[in-house]
């Protein structure tokens, strides 16, 4: 029964046109759920929301999971329901909420910035530094097409961000050399692609329909291509995705380890520490807000923390005696 749900799970959505990421981990909730309550049939479906209820209570309670994790087990049975079923959900999940950590980001000082990517060399660093400089997820950096830098007006658009949303952030004139020096190979490997018959890119939505040549223009080529030809796991065509986030962080690693820096460090720690040197420079909270995509300016406000001296901005009182 399991993989038949899976199945139904990714035709739908794949119709509605959800990424592979997600398509992965919203089925792999679904198979927990279904293996936690030893369903055999789709009848041992019924009554979702005790079932859901139960569940998120399970994940909580025994599993102690963050709240991000059980709230994308909700959303992943909840589509499921609604969506796959066609059962929606019309009473009130209850669950046991999982416990709300406040958490202060790991932010780098300039010199430790400077040390980590001083580290690294090749592609590895100049993402890094795109990381650094324009505030950019490490997936966000790496789905980046050749159109979205704007060396001009040095500016750099994020397109399906975090919640499907576009955005535009800075983009650091610095990079303009190496950036196009990185994009002159990676042009001639497209254009040995499509020489042998490849080069046709991975287009979102129905773009592909829409612009049957737009897949084989350069400027809709990924500037972080990964460095061989993969089946596309949902079509079966064989072409360049971009670069997978494994090797940026092993490279990440190596780096911290190397420049000695005592704190754990992640591509994310890149973007938390653009938005703190931003506030140092006297940035304006909401304009930090809109080149970071977040939703609620509240979000934002966590990196307030490093500027105040101290705990909550109180000076001890040994630095009066």
């Amino acid at each position: 029964m399991s993989s038949k749900i899976l199945d139904d799970m990714r035709d739908v959505m794949r119709r509605r046109h959800y990424s592979i990421r997600t398509e992965r981990s919203y089925c792999g909730w679904v198979k927990r759920f279904v293996l936690h309550f030893n369903m055999k049939s789709r009848d041992d479906l019924s009554e979702g929301e005790k079932k859901i209820e139960t569940y998120l209570t399970f994940l909580a309670r025994d599993r102690n999971v963050a709240p991000s994790t059980q709230n994308q087990a909700l959303n992943a049975l909840v589509f499921l329901y609604k969506h796959v079923l066609k059962q929606p959900l019309n009473e009130k999940i209850n669950a046991e909420r999982a416990a709300k950590k406040v958490k202060i980001p790991v932010v780098l000082n300039r010199d430790e910035t400077k040390r980590i990517i001083g580290a690294m060399t090749g592609i590895h660093q100049l993402v890094v530094k795109l990381l650094y400089g324009s505030g950019l997820r490490i997936i966000e950096c790496l789905r980046l097409r050749v159109h979205d830098i704007d060396f001009d007006m040095k500016a750099l658009t994020v397109r399906s961000g975090k919640g499907d949303k576009d955005r535009v952030t800075t983009f650091p004139p610095s990079l303009q050399a190496p950036l196009e020096a990185h994009l002159g190979h990676v042009r001639i490997v497209h254009e040995g692609d499509l020489a042998n018959g490849y080069g046709v890119v991975y287009l979102p939505h129905a773009l592909a329909r829409k612009y049957p040549n737009a897949a084989r223009q350069w400027q809709w080529q990924y500037v972080f291509p990964a460095q061989s030809l993969s089946t596309d796991p949902r079509t079966g065509i064989v072409r360049r995705h971009h670069l997978d986030p494994s090797p940026i962080n092993k490279a990440i690693a190596n780096a911290v380890r190397t420049a000695g820096v005592q704190k754990r460090v992640s591509a994310h720690t890149f973007r938390h520490s653009f938005a703190t040197d931003l506030l140092r420079r006297g940035t304006d909270i909401r304009t930090i807000q809109s080149l970071l995509g977040h939703k609620d300016v509240q979000t934002t406000m966590i990196y307030t923390h490093i500027l105040q001296q101290g705990g909550e901005g109180v000076i001890s009182p040994l630095e009066d005696l």
